[in-house]
């Protein structure tokens, strides 16, 4: 069967309802998955798409340097043009390539400059208007405005750079929100940012579960369940506190959260969950040292016993990774 009958045979069943789109999309999926990709191409495509990357990263750091060198002789008008023009028309740029499928690469370059530069350039417009910078409505409005752009670019690209930002900007919203909602009452404090990034770890390891069984975010997971765990672990070991006002309920909890977390990493194959796990429980093992043994046994002793603790968790880290997650 040629390529043309082939369509028109595909369209024919679509008009009849009885073949779908995603039918016809997990049938490519499937048969492309087993073709077999060389090595050589692979490794050209990844070289691509870093110099691309790096290159926009470079492109924004001179628009940043010029900026920065010459804001004030610019005008407010110089000023818009520089910082949201450029995300703009980086933007436009971006998804011109896509609609080429041998541009798609070059396109990741330009949306990471708009990502980069647009919100400098939203900042530019709030400071021209008047409206101060540091008020949390002003970043609660332009966290909003960028998540919903890289959110909805997303939901029309499928481009795993959209997910990126989407995921940074909502974080960003998120905290925004707690401050714009919490950081006049006279009960706010340092917690409840540690609540917020407690929150925010789970989020990132759910988040990073998920994309487990997506294709086009999958190369996401490592870096999400890093940020997550080190969110999460940090944030409960910053709730402990310090003596002498150290909270007791935080410093009890902690080992079993890490435990949990480093047995759930072993059940799920989740290296990162092992690795950070282990990181912050050796830094609670010299936090406790410190606070509830150093004045007692004296320091040199308490160093001892530290970092003999600290070699048994490198050693238990060392097997549970041999045993369970190596690869045989």
């Amino acid at each position: 069967m040629d390529r043309e009958t082939l369509l028109q045979a595909i369209r024919e069943a679509a008009a009849q309802n009885t073949l779908t789109r995603e039918e016809v999309v997990s049938a490519y999926d499937q048969t492309t998955s087993v073709i077999p990709v060389p090595v050589s191409a692979t490794k050209h495509l990844g070289a691509s798409e870093m110099l691309y990357y790096i290159g926009g990263a470079i492109v924004f750091l001179g628009i940043a340097i010029m900026i920065g060198g010459s804001w004030q002789t610019l005008s407010v008008l110089s000023r818009l043009l520089v910082t949201l023009g450029s995300g703009v028309v980086a933007y436009v740029l971006g998804a011109m390539f896509i609609r080429e499928q041998r541009w798609g690469g070059l396109s990741n370059a330009f949306f990471l400059i708009s990502a980069l530069v647009l919100p400098v350039g939203l900042l530019t417009v709030y400071d021209a208007a008047g409206l101060s910078l540091s008020e949390s409505m002003t970043q609660l409005t332009i966290t909003a405005i960028l998540t919903a752009l890289f959110g909805i670019s997303y939901w029309y690209y499928r481009k795993v750079i959209f997910t990126l930002f989407t995921v940074i900007f909502s974080t960003a919203l998120y905290f925004s929100a707690l401050y714009a909602i919490l950081g006049s009452s006279p009960a706010f404090s340092a917690d409840v940012f540690l609540y917020g990034f407690l929150v925010a770890g789970l989020t990132y390891g759910l988040l990073a579960y998920h994309f487990t069984t997506d294709a086009e975010n999958r190369v996401l997971t490592p870096w999400l369940y890093t940020g997550g765990s080190l969110a999460f672990f940090g944030s409960a070991l910053g709730l402990g506190g310090f003596s002498p006002s150290a909270n007791a309920f935080w410093e009890i909890i902690y080992p079993g959260l890490v435990f949990g977390a480093m047995f759930l990493g072993i059940n799920l194959k989740i290296r990162a969950l092992l690795i950070w796990g282990a990181i912050f429980l050796m830094a609670y093992i010299v936090k406790i040292t410190a606070e509830y043994f150093s004045q007692g046994l004296g320091w040199p002793l308490a160093l001892v016993i530290a970092g003999l603790s600290l070699i048994g968790v490198g050693y238990y880290m060392f097997y549970l990774n041999r045993k369970y997650l190596s690869v045989k």
